[in-house]
């Protein structure tokens, strides 16, 4: 992993980027962009880069001092302190989700639905399951792809206003541009990603990026001239 130029990326120089740099990474990477990976594949890949991403993503919650015993005595470790909420985007994020519980077992999950209108490309909220008391020090948002970047902006302005004031995102791939408005719209936010893409599609797709990830997770490609505004 390494710490993105955001000078590079025409953002501003406070702007926290994690970009992955491992090779074994970039190779599960280009699989999951392979139009021939069929829906099983996709969501194996999947897990595995965000798995890998949530280690990153976990790099500074705190710890507190844990005193226990091993086999040949006593030792003093460490125990997570931070209370942590993983908030995956309907319904592309739920394929990032159980990788996450297995990194961080005792995170709560709130799920929060958007799609994005075909017409405007603007995001629509139809789910929100968030209590009504926030409880935890820090969210992370699961959302496969960061694309023009509407529903995610939309979605950490939800959370700030539940009352979260560390936000952190977790996607396979992010836009130049979809990275430019968040930034622009909500300075603060971590942005961990696999690989940083150039272009948008006038659909407001990553070029070349992987296609739609929700579809492709749930092998409804068929429908998907239906329902390519939905994620």
């Amino acid at each position: 992993m390494s710490r993105a130029d955001a000078s590079k990326l025409n953002l501003p120089s406070s702007s926290k980027i994690i970009v992955a740099t491992h090779p074994v990474l970039a190779h599960k990477l280009t699989k999951l962009r392979d139009s021939k990976t069929d829906a099983n594949l996709f969501r194996h890949l999947l897990r595995e880069i965000t798995f890998y991403l949530g280690y990153e993503a976990t790099h500074d919650l705190a710890v507190i001092p844990k005193n226990i015993t091993t086999p040949l005595g006593p030792h003093q470790g460490a125990e997570l302190a931070t209370s942590v909420a993983l908030v995956p985007i309907l319904r592309a994020g739920l394929g990032m989700v159980e990788p996450m519980l297995d990194l961080l077992p005792n995170a709560v999950v709130h799920h929060i639905g958007m799609y994005r209108n075909k017409n405007s490309l603007l995001p629509v909220q139809y789910y929100n399951k968030l209590p009504k008391d926030c409880n935890i020090d820090t969210a992370i948002v699961l959302e496969p792809m960061i694309a023009t970047a509407g529903t995610i902006i939309a979605t950490v302005a939800i959370l700030h206003v539940w009352g979260v004031s560390k936000v952190k995102i977790i996607s396979t791939i992010a836009s130049k541009s979809g990275l430019k408005e968040l930034f622009e719209q909500h300075p603060n936010v971590e942005v961990i990603v696999a690989a940083i893409d150039e272009n948008l599609s006038e659909e407001g797709y990553i070029v070349p990026g992987l296609g739609d990830a929700g579809d492709r997770q749930f092998a409804t490609e068929a429908h998907s001239t239906k329902r390519k505004h939905i994620d």
